[in-house]
């Protein structure tokens, strides 16, 4: 771990325990100049006192003390003081692919590997004290490797959570489209209805049939099929009889239960019994 930065000098902390992020302090930044440049990593940082030019993507505004600035990987950006006046900031580079493994678990974007951001700054206050209540455990070289991981994953929370209620939105729908999912499977040999699924869910039946084929790219009734062939699987290997397991399992008759079951395995049940 790096010793904590002299004022004269910028800092890079890097740590095994925490491969995915490098963070970077900066005292004196008329010292340092950037030309317009990317980073494949997500990044953000603080402004800790003076001002800056800051430009993401084409669009130019100045940010002071408090402000947050974000950019996604790829985003061309730069940040210069202002007539050389003194100033100094805080930034993290993130690795994009476990921060998406981190939003996937929040459960949304499963379709992408990182969900962008679409702000590229911000002056909440609880999201700068938040970054630099992280930064200090993240640099503090006492700090428990645990206690930093799980400060880590707090923090991006918080900056999904204040960045993207879109997000939160998304993340909100596919929750209950998770309490459909399990309703079904623990109903599955019921002869369960469309509006006892989404009363479970708490979701309107269109709103239902289009996001639940989206999410699990299956209707709520292949759903329902499915998961009564995955239990009469289990009934079928426990030795029970092809017709028994046809009632067990809620199939109206034999016939249609060894329909679905070869739809479903590419066999019969007696095959699969065999």
């Amino acid at each position: 771990m790096s010793a904590p930065p002299t004022p004269t000098a910028h800092h890079f902390w890097r740590d095994a325990s925490l491969p995915f992020i490098e963070a970077r302090a900066i005292v004196d930044g008329r010292k340092v100049r950037y030309a317009k440049h990317a980073h494949e990593t997500f990044s953000i940082g603080v402004i800790r006192s003076g001002r800056t030019d800051y430009i993401n993507q084409g669009k130019r505004q100045g940010v002071g003390p408090g402000s947050v600035v974000l950019m996604n990987p790829g985003d061309v950006h730069g940040c210069n003081p202002f007539a050389d006046e003194p100033w100094s900031y805080r930034m993290m580079y993130v690795d994009h692919a476990w921060l998406g493994r981190l939003q996937h678990g929040w459960g949304f974007s499963a379709n992408q590997d990182f969900r962008p951001f679409a702000a590229t700054m911000s002056t909440a206050p609880a999201l700068y004290d938040g970054f630099n209540r992280f930064f200090d455990v993240l640099t503090d070289a006492a700090a428990d490797p645990l206690l930093r991981q799980c400060a880590s994953v707090a923090f991006f929370e918080q900056v999904q959570s204040s960045l993207d209620p879109a997000a939160r939105v998304e993340r909100d729908a596919n929750r209950k489209l998770e309490r459909a999912a399990e309703y079904i499977s623990d109903n599955c040999t019921a002869a369960l209805k469309l509006e006892d699924i989404c009363a479970a869910a708490d979701l309107s039946p269109s709103y239902l049939i289009r996001a639940f084929r989206k999410r699990y790219g299956m209707t709520p009734h292949a759903y329902l099929l499915n998961r009564r062939v995955q239990r009469a699987r289990g009934l079928l290997k426990g030795g029970g009889t092809i017709a028994d397991v046809a009632l067990a399992t809620g199939f109206s008759d034999q016939a249609h239960f060894q329909r679905t079951f070869k739809q479903f395995l590419a066999a019969t049940p007696g095959q699969y019994r065999r």
